[in-house]
């Protein structure tokens, strides 16, 4: 199973690369003005637009597998490089590691109590790098 979550790794790296290049959306754009150009020719009739309506339905259901492996495995990155951060940051709030996993009523508490922090910091209350008493627990 490693193998093939590997090579996929690799696959959908490559790939979500690829996609995101304007060589491709250059030469998705030719193809449909050729698919158009060809229109007349077929008679626009139905298995004229049956291939092109195919072609992109499968092409976007895949793209769909591969961007969103690209997308995790970048979430992935981020937090765990945000809760290096957090975790060597001396003062810092190390109840903030891991935060992706906390529920969404400790979540919304949180937002709350950084929106009140930012409002405080706002009026001059409080240094906007001091840290705010009250955090939510992380379960």
């Amino acid at each position: 199973m490693r193998a093939i979550n590997d090579y996929f790794r690799g696959f959908a790296t490559k790939s979500a690369l690829a996609l995101g290049s304007a060589w491709v959306f250059c030469a998705n754009v030719v193809a449909i003005l050729v698919w158009l150009a060809l229109g007349p020719l077929f008679g626009f009739s139905d298995t004229w637009q049956l291939w092109v309506n195919t072609a992109t339905t499968v092409v976007t259901y895949l793209a769909v597998f591969v961007i969103q492996n690209s997308q995790n495995r970048d979430a992935v990155a981020t937090h765990l490089k945000l809760d290096e951060l957090i975790s060597s940051v001396e003062g810092a709030r190390n109840r903030l590691v891991d935060i992706q996993n906390l529920s969404d009523e400790e979540l919304e508490t949180l937002q709350h109590q950084f929106k009140r922090l930012q409002k405080l910091a706002a009026h001059g209350d409080v240094p906007a790098s001091k840290g705010m008493k009250g955090e939510p627990t992380s379960g």
